[in-house]
């Protein structure tokens, strides 16, 4: 009996720990996804500004 209430402990310790790992990695990527759009966002006007210029200067 011991040895079974042990293991079911350690299983759900390791489903525990594991269900961690992924909604980690997930905020990360999540986090990621933010960032690399409000960075395109960010270089959309840049881009536009650069071109004005480039036409301005011709």
């Amino acid at each position: 009996m011991a040895g079974e209430e042990a293991g079911s402990k350690l299983v759900r310790l390791v489903s525990f720990l594991g269900a961690g790992v992924i909604c980690t990695a997930a905020i990360n990527m999540w986090r990621d996804l933010e960032r690399k759009s409000v960075q395109q966002t960010t270089q959309a006007p840049e881009k536009a500004s650069n071109l004005v210029n480039k036409a301005l200067d011709s």
